[in-house]
């Protein structure tokens, strides 16, 4: 059941990373500026974060299957429109769609791994799932970099669409939530109920660090993979949309083994925090190398670098999972994610505003964006240091494997 659940979320990590290998061809067909792009690629993570909620709601009220499979055939719809988009506001429109579509993708899996894993389990597993996810990555590199240029972006949109199909049948087929042995079936909230129950989770102090640290950590990686990438190497290094894809498919393989082995190597709730913002730090550094290092193959290894240590955000998860009480658990899990990918849309638009002012002001636009998303983890993570953490974390032992 978790793998049917996992191959939506495979889809939604497709559709994510898309405008790395589609940008030379939108921009081609609908004259579009580095600014509007950045509008393009943050508008899926605008429309996933912004409807997170409902969906974290949702499962709490109807469950991860109904939840799952009434949200899902709008990315289909959403695929599909975009792959007959006449102009750039119906590509727009497809492109919300498909957020929508894909919110409880990642969420359904980790609130699954959380209601029917031991506790101690759930780093790893989270890794695991976040690697079995990221064969949606890999379908972004020289896949669909080489359906493109041999047959354009909108055929790349159609194949997405079955195979999203192809993912809510085997999801309506296949998934049906056990229930525990001995549970009694729970009253079911009102909506007003569930709402301001996940409020309560802005009353807590430590709330706001990890919500602060959540929006940037996610977000600089998946701007560089999901929308920079290309361009900096087929504008910054003549790299052909093969090339590039080949490199983003190298990025993709990394990313399959990272999170498992960032959730093998978890220090426990005790030391987690102090591990996430060395990694943070370290994060925007290699984006700070990158921005002034002008060497192809450097900055190849820089970005395989990255890709490894991408990884590191399945801790960001056990630290929510071991922040709250487990009755907020879930709600907590969805306001997390909520952040992350209201994250990866500010900080695509904000590099897609960097990168179209410093074109303007003449100065390298990839520098620019490069040092931008290395600013943006350094303050986060300097956030998350000095506000306050949970008390829970205090009460954790600091072995291997506690949550």
């Amino acid at each position: 059941m978790l793998l049917s659940l996992l191959s939506a979320f495979a889809l939604s990590q497709a559709f994510r990373t898309i405008t790395s290998v589609m940008a030379t061809g939108l921009q081609q067909d609908f004259g579009l500026n580095a600014q509007s792009l950045g509008a393009f690629a943050g508008l899926f993570g605008l429309s996933f974060g912004v409807t997170q909620l409902l969906m974290g709601i949702g499962m709490d009220l109807y469950g991860l299957r109904r939840t799952v499979l009434t949200a899902f055939p709008l990315a289909i719809a959403g695929s599909a429109l975009s792959a007959m988009a006449p102009s750039y506001g119906w590509l727009m429109a497809g492109q919300l769609l498909i957020g929508i579509g894909c919110s409880p993708a990642f969420l359904a899996c980790t609130m699954f791994i959380s209601r029917h894993f031991p506790i101690d389990r759930f780093a790893f597993l989270s890794g695991v799932g976040m690697g079995v996810g990221g064969l949606g990555l890999l379908f972004t590199g020289t896949p669909l970099a080489w359906l493109i240029q041999h047959h354009g972006w909108r055929v790349g949109f159609a194949l997405l669409a079955a195979m999203a199909a192809a993912s809510w049948l085997l999801i309506w087929w296949r998934v049906h939530e056990p229930v525990r042995p001995g549970a009694q079936p729970a009253a079911r909230e009102s909506w007003g109920v569930a709402v301001r129950r996940m409020a309560e989770l802005f009353t807590l102090a430590h709330t706001l660090g990890i919500m602060i640290l959540a929006m940037a950590c996610y977000a600089s990686f998946l701007s560089l993979r999901g929308l920079w990438l290309g361009p900096l190497l087929i504008h910054r290094y003549d790299f052909s949309l093969v090339q590039s894809g080949n490199v983003a498919l190298l990025v993709s393989l990394i990313s399959l083994f990272s999170p498992a082995f960032f959730g093998r190597m978890d220090p426990g709730a005790a030391r987690r925090r102090r591990w996430i913002n060395n990694y943070s730090l370290l994060m925007g550094s290699l984006f700070l190398v990158m921005a002034f290092l002008h060497h192809a193959a450097a900055n190849v290894a820089l970005i395989l670098a990255m890709g490894l240590l991408s990884g590191y955000s399945v801790l960001q998860y056990a630290d929510v999972r071991s922040s709250y009480p487990p009755e907020l658990t879930g709600r907590a899990l969805s306001l997390f994610t909520m952040a992350m990918f209201l994250g990866v849309a500010l900080v695509q638009w904000l590099t897609g505003w960097v990168a179209a002012w410093a074109q303007a002001w003449g100065v390298e636009p990839y520098q620019a964006v490069m040092a931008s998303i290395a600013a943006i983890l350094v303050g986060a993570s300097t956030a998350f240091r000095y506000l306050p953490a949970s008390p829970l974390l205090r009460q954790a032992p600091a072995g291997p494997g506690a949550a």
